[in-house]
């Protein structure tokens, strides 16, 4: 965008202007999103693996399936279900995003909630949003995400969205597992963007000259140093992780539907991690893959926060 685009977008009418800086949001929102997810799609795809206990990897914990999958099923056996990944986190981030200052305006203005609580609550507000808006397609994600080669119930995203929606029961064969799924989105998003937004605050309230540098847009606005913005956003998203991990599991169990041998006992939320607990126990079974999720949450939620920090200091809109 040149300065001479960029002049001319501040002449327009206010509303013309205002729309364009929502676009601007939408899209680098949803690319800061692409950019995270891409970053940790093999390590997303063994999450899915565990958290299911493939037949074909159950067996094995997180680095041992990380070697095996590429022997099983070759290099791009680690991002299967990438591509409807793609489709769905761009519209995902950017609604997140742009719906949380949406959510954390309307909060601040008319419930009149201010500071810490305000971003815990838009954050919520906003998670939610974006899942109402995707959970097909991370449904869809989940199921190619699941097979191997050799057993595949599905030949590609538009395969799987008719075989679901024909013997899954229309429509509402893509909101399995909604519901772990906003119950957990909740505590995640509010958390993370709690915890991002504590973290950036308190660290350019207390060490402003450690911690911050002048905006590049606009030098009376401190922002981040971009390496202390990595390490917020990776510290928001393991807490938030961990809060909402077991959610998680059975999310993930549910989505997969009839592709599961013990499909009748993910029915329900509660009925899906009263199995998993009375079969696997805590740990191999509600937080089975929770080291993986902090390798593969640490660099997600670092690069998006960072990528969309520095996008808005791009466009000028600081």
């Amino acid at each position: 965008i040149t300065t001479v685009s960029l002049c001319s977008m501040r002449a327009r009418p206010k509303n013309v202007f205002g729309r364009t800086i929502l676009y601007l949001n939408f899209l680098f929102a949803g690319i800061a999103g692409c950019c995270a997810k891409s970053t940790i799609a093999p390590l997303d795809r063994v999450k899915v693996l565990l958290q299911a206990h493939s037949p074909h990897y159950k067996h094995l914990g997180v680095f041992a399936t990380l070697c095996a999958v590429p022997k099983k099923e070759g290099f791009l056996g680690l991002y299967k279900g990438n591509g409807a990944m793609m489709i769905r986190i761009f519209p995902y981030g950017a609604i997140q995003f742009m719906s949380f200052n949406h959510y954390r305006k309307f909060v601040n203005e008319t419930i009149g909630i201010s500071g810490h609580i305000h971003r815990l609550m838009a954050g919520s507000m906003a998670g939610i949003t974006a899942v109402l808006c995707t959970y097909p397609l991370d449904v869809i994600r989940v199921r190619l995400a699941f097979q191997v080669k050799g057993d595949q119930r599905y030949n590609g995203i538009i395969d799987a969205f008719k075989v679901i929606y024909t013997l899954e029961g229309g429509y509402s064969g893509f909101y399995r597992g909604l519901i772990p799924t906003i119950i957990g989105m909740a505590p995640y998003a509010g958390v993370s963007f709690f915890t991002f937004g504590t973290l950036k605050s308190v660290g350019l309230t207390y060490a402003p000259a450690h911690l911050g540098k002048p905006s590049s847009d606009n030098p009376n606005v401190l922002v981040l140093k971009t390496h202390v913005n990595l390490l917020c956003g990776g510290i928001a998203g393991a807490f938030a992780q961990t809060v909402s991990y077991p959610l998680d599991v059975a999310r993930r169990r549910m989505q997969l539907g009839a592709v599961m041998a013990d499909y009748d006992k993910h029915c329900t939320m509660t009925k899906t991690l009263r199995h998993v607990y009375h079969t696997h126990g805590i740990r191999n079974g509600l937080y089975r893959g929770l080291s993986l999720n902090y390798i593969r949450c640490i660099p997600s939620q670092a690069v998006a926060f960072t990528t969309y920090e520095f996008m808005k200091q791009l466009l000028h809109l600081n």
